[in-house]
């Protein structure tokens, strides 16, 4: 990925929160979050069940309405109320690939339908179009095109998310948020359809957001992580700046709990434990800080001068 390419970004969130529920039940599901995805790159956010993940991007696709800041998408607002020619053409632009491919099909339609959906909603696609437009987006994943004729409850996982990729790239998107796209599917699975997603990513320059709490995968396929938690981004970095100067507590946790291949290590090893007491933000207040270039993390100034010395270090 070449960032200095594209100085504008593709996508960028400004001050984003997003709330849920109502009056004394309402809670912050997405806290204040900023941040930037360049074309071409695979922007990762990863954290813990619960920590708004799915929330972040779910915003951007306008399933869940964003209760403050901005989202913006090639330099225009994509967020609040939109003309009805730019809501037509964001499905288009942007995609979505879920996290559970059984949950995510129809499984009352067949697969040349559930493929073609979002272009039967666009006018002017006649049936022969759509039929061959399906036969390339099952081909392009892998996947017969007979298989067009087939329902969900007739593939394997690993060939209903590849399905679900190619209802995803039919629309010929230039933005796809992947919401951990291989959680549900076997190990053996998973090395298929990451591959996939690269070998796709590469070919039509795609650019990607993908969601998960694995962090040995985001390493794989990640430019850069953002590490989000309760609702916060607490950490950004490219991949292996992440992984060789974590900064955040928080962080530093999450990379501890990765499995290693080695059972004499995993024997010994004590996971870190993340505690929010160590915080002290009564007075002196955090703020989203660049500790060093392309490295930022959130802290308050206190707790800024140890990252730095650390990084010094």
């Amino acid at each position: 990925m070449n960032r200095d390419a594209e100085k504008t970004p593709l996508l960028r969130l400004e001050d984003v929160s997003v709330y849920y529920g109502h009056g004394k039940h309402r809670f912050c599901a997405v806290n204040h979050i900023t941040f930037d995805v360049f074309r071409g790159e695979t922007f990762g956010i990863v954290g813990e069940s619960g920590s708004g993940k799915t929330t972040i991007g779910r915003s951007i696709i306008r399933i869940n309405p964003v209760s403050s800041g901005s989202i913006l998408f090639n330099g225009r607002c994509i967020s609040g109320s939109l003309p009805a020619s730019q809501k037509k053409e964001l499905p288009r632009q942007i995609q979505m690939i879920f996290q559970d491919p059984m949950s995510s099909l129809n499984e009352r339609a067949k697969v040349d339908y559930i493929v073609s959906e979002g272009l039967i909603r666009r006018r002017g696609t006649s049936a022969k179009e759509r039929a061959d437009q399906v036969a390339w987006a099952l081909s392009e994943v892998g996947l017969r095109p007979e298989f067009a004729n087939r329902f969900p409850h007739e593939f394997s996982g690993g060939q209903r998310q590849r399905i679900g990729i190619a209802r995803a790239l039919i629309m010929e998107p230039e933005l796809i948020i992947a919401d951990e796209p291989i959680s549900a599917l076997d190990v053996s699975i998973r090395a298929q359809v990451l591959n996939l997603m690269r070998k796709l990513q590469k070919k039509r320059n795609l650019t990607y957001i993908f969601i998960s709490h694995d962090l040995s995968v985001m390493r794989f396929i990640c430019d850069r992580i953002a590490a989000i938690h309760r609702g916060n981004m607490v950490e950004l970095a490219d991949a292996e700046t992440l992984f060789s100067r974590p900064l955040h507590p928080y962080t530093r946790s999450l990379l501890s709990a990765i499995p290693l291949p080695d059972p004499e290590y995993e024997r010994n090893k004590w996971p870190l434990i993340y505690d929010e007491g160590i915080h002290d933000y009564s007075m002196d207040k955090p703020k989203w800080v660049e500790a060093e270039p392309g490295h930022f993390v959130w802290g308050n100034k206190k707790e800024q001068d140890e990252y730095r010395e650390r990084l010094s270090k």
